[in-house]
This record gives C-alpha cells, structure tokens and sequence, in this order.
C-alpha cells in the first residue's frame, strides 16, 4: 500500500481522476463517423456525451456518502467494475439508442474515480495544502485530455469508433488492479447511522446550510458548464464548421487542453504563496478573458485555431483557480468529506450535462451556440468570484 503524503499516492489519485476526462474527450474525434455509422442526427450522438455527463451526476449522489460510512477503497473498486461494464456495453453498441444508454451505466461508473479521489485528498489535507495536492493531481491528470483526442483521432482514423471504448476498458482494469493492490484507505472515522435515504439527505441538507459551500458550489458549477459546453459541441464545430479532420481535431484539441495543465502547474507553485482566494481571482479573470475571446475569434470569422487559443485561455483558468475553490469547498467537512465531494459533482455534472445538450441540439452552421454558452459562463464565474468574497472569506 502507498503512504500518506506520498508523490506516489497523488500520482495513483490522479490516474484514477483522469479517467473522467479520458471517457469523454478520447471519443470525440468520433461523433461525426459515429452518426454516419449508426446513422444517426447530429442531436443524438451529441446525446451521448450528455447522457455521459447525466450519469456522471447521478452517480456521485451516493458514492460519497457510501463512501463516508463504508470507506473510500470497496466503494471506489465497486464504481470502477461498474465503468468496465458499461465501456464494454458502447464498444459493442449496434445502434444510437444503446449506445447512450451505455454512455449512462458508464457514467454513473466514472463519476465514483473523481468523488473518491476528492474525499482522500480532504481526509488527508485541509485548506491551502489540499489546494496545492489538487492542482499538483490536476496537472498530472491534465495529460488525459491532452493526450486523449490525439489518441482517439489516429484510433478512428485506423480502427473505427469502437476503438476508443475497448482502449477505456483497458485502461479501467489497469486502474482497478492498481487501486486494489495499493491504495490504502484513508477514512479515518467512518459516519454511525446506517446509510438509507433519510441520512442521504440529511448529510446533502447539512452541508448546503454552509454559506461558503454555496457560493463555491456557484463558482464551481458556472466555470464546468463553459468547459462541457466545448467538450460537446468542439468536435462539430472544428470538424463541421471549419473542415479539420479527426486527427487534426484530435492534436488541434490537445492544444487547447494543454490550457488546463499550465494553470495547474502555476497554482501549485503559487497557491501557498498567495493564498486561495487570490488564486481563484487569478482563475476566474483568464476564464472571464477566455470566453470573451472565444466570442470574438467567432465573430471576426477568423481560423479555428484561434477558437482554440482562447479556450486554451479559459482552461488555463480552470486550473488556476478551481482546484482552489474545490479545497475551499471541502475543507469544512472533515467528517463529510465525501458527502461534500459528491453534493458538488452531482450539481457541477447536472449544470454541465444541461449546458452540453443545448450546444448540442443548437449546434449547426454556425459556432455561435458555443462560443454564446462558454462565453456567458466565464464572465458568470468572475462575477460570482467577486460578489461572494465576503462570505467566502467570513466562513473558511
């Protein structure tokens, strides 16, 4: 088993929270070769990163608290066989329907990797030291969207779209062999009543009445719902609008994606010097610029590359400032650590699936429902930055 504390440990924490970026962004090279495969509108393989997100949500309403009263590693390993499942269900989908059903099952898998994840890092980490182990995890973690697209692009280029789902089942087994035999269990003191749905709700009702939590449950829900909206709706837009292929939309997204790893990298250097909220302020002015950029690299009808330059802008604000305002989130509830975990998951998912089906379904010629979304949500992230500093600060 890994130590506490340890390089290593973040390192295993971070593989298994990159399974959540791998499951989306790997396929997405996919979706046009999808529809005309299984011969579908565009609307419903746009349905299959929703469903994804949907049973994201809905999965993370009970891993925490499980979690909270059986402890992290049975209730993680559990989740992980359920996303082998439902992986294994897309790759050998015949028809739209069954794949967005399966897209569901592996959701509600994929969502238990992330939610744990968070929980280990607030049972051993609280404030400003959570902060930098989740922007060192998120830097680390960062390579899967990098990486993903431009795996998933020569993978449909030379095998077709199932590929990409039997090389995520793949890469599931390896992370439930490696968390079976050396993640240590973290829980410190597991949660005494029973878990039932009466105690699911009075955990969810104990942590919404903290005034800090729900501001940083705003923040958090507002900047995810800018990054699904281009998660659902990049690949029709660079491939549809502006003509890219599926490996030049897998590299071209990598690009923007690699946004995401230098702003984590930067807060884990510069989050103990300058504290959360400033780091958060940091974040939340690049995903404010980004936004805006994106708007404007639409309107001046400009190369899609420079679509690509100012979401690279908004994830780099992402990682600047959310692993920032995740641990200031979770740092109340030492006991609850999994309960909070999952309230923001399922609530940052249900925004976010939302967002990815309205770009979607409005998707077209034309990249405005994207840039529209992305953009509203930046400049929502910053304002709600800068009218709940009181109440962030008066209730760390």
């Amino acid at each position: 088993m890994l130590r506490p504390g340890t390089f290593a440990l973040t390192l295993l924490l971070a593989a298994l929270t990159a399974l959540g970026p791998l499951s989306i962004d790997m396929y997405l090279p996919s979706l046009p070769d999808i529809g005309r495969v299984l011969a579908a509108p565009t609307a419903r393989v746009q349905l299959t990163v929703s469903s994804y997100l949907i049973g994201f949500a809905v999965g993370q309403i009970i891993y925490g608290p499980l979690s909270d009263r059986y402890g992290r590693r049975p209730v993680l390993l559990a989740a992980l066989m359920l996303y082998v499942t439902g992986t294994a269900i897309c790759a050998a989908a015949q028809s739209i329907d069954p794949l967005i059903g399966a897209r569901f099952l592996q959701g509600i898998g994929g969502s238990g990797s992330i939610v744990l994840a968070r929980a280990i890092v607030r049972d051993l980490y609280s404030g400003v030291r959570a902060a930098r182990e989740l922007s060192l995890m998120g830097s680390i973690s960062a390579f899967s969207p990098i990486v993903a697209p431009m795996i998933g692009g020569v993978l449909q280029t030379v095998f077709g779209w199932r590929a990409s789902f039997v090389v995520m089942g793949a890469a599931a087994m390896v992370a439930i062999v490696l968390a079976a035999r050396l993640l240590p269990e973290t829980l410190r003191q597991r949660v005494a009543e029973p878990f039932s749905l009466p105690s699911l709700f009075k955990g969810y009702a104990s942590v919404l009445r903290h005034r800090g939590f729900r501001a940083y449950l705003v923040l958090l829900t507002v900047s995810y719902a800018g990054l699904f909206a281009w998660i659902s709706g990049a690949a029709v837009v660079l491939e549809g609008v502006y003509g890219l292929s599926p490996a030049a939309f897998g590299f071209t997204f990598a690009l923007g994606a690699a946004g995401y790893m230098v702003g984590a990298t930067i807060a884990t250097r510069l989050v103990v010097r300058l504290g959360l909220d400033r780091m958060i302020g940091l974040g939340v002015s690049a995903l404010a610029a980004g936004g805006l950029g994106l708007a404007a690299a639409v309107a001046a009808h400009v190369s899609g590359v420079w679509l690509v330059v100012a979401m690279a802008v908004y994830l780099a604000g992402l990682g600047l400032g959310m692993p920032q305002a995740m641990a200031g989130a979770l740092t109340p509830f030492p006991d609850r650590a999994g309960t909070a975990a999952s309230l923001l998951g399922v609530v940052q998912q249900t925004v976010a699936a939302a967002a990815a089906a309205a770009v979607g379904n409005y998707l077209g010629a034309s990249a405005w429902p994207l840039a529209g979304v992305v953009a509203t949500m930046g400049c929502l992230s910053f304002f709600t930055w800068a009218l709940t500093r009181h109440v962030r600060t008066a209730e760390r």
